[in-house]
């Protein structure tokens, strides 16, 4: 078994960043979902589809759920699944945090945590001339 892994971001940008993350690995190693949130759509409907996805990831190693912003609607939603057991939520998602918590996926829950952290940080870089 391992952790699953969901995001919840507005619009398609979950989708998106599997999908590049994918095409660079070759493969997702990890059980994964999505979930597009737009303005026109109701938070309590979309916490249920969380809550689906929760049911089906969950496969006692716990789950990850990835989130755009802090404060947002994802965000809020996806905070909502903090009250089941095993589950842990970072808002703030990024590529290299998606790519470095894909080529983790046999890490414990806490674990990978702190792999998505530091790889969400240090792929944030500021460019200088030389």
């Amino acid at each position: 078994m391992s952790v699953g892994l969901l995001l919840i971001t507005h619009n398609q940008i979950g989708e998106d960043l599997l999908h590049t993350a994918a095409s660079m690995m070759g493969e997702v190693p990890l059980e994964t979902r999505c979930l597009p949130v737009s303005q026109s759509e109701d938070p309590d409907q979309l916490y249920e589809q969380a809550m689906e996805a929760y049911e089906a990831l969950h496969t006692g190693d716990g789950m990850l759920v990835l989130t755009d912003m802090y404060g947002s609607t994802p965000s809020n939603i996806a905070n909502r699944l903090l009250h089941q057991p095993k589950v842990q939520v970072i808002a703030g998602v990024n590529l290299p945090m998606l790519v470095r918590i894909l080529n983790y996926p046999s890490l414990r829950l806490h674990e990978l945590v702190n792999k998505a952290l530091s790889g969400g940080h240090d792929g944030i870089l500021l460019c200088e001339r030389p």
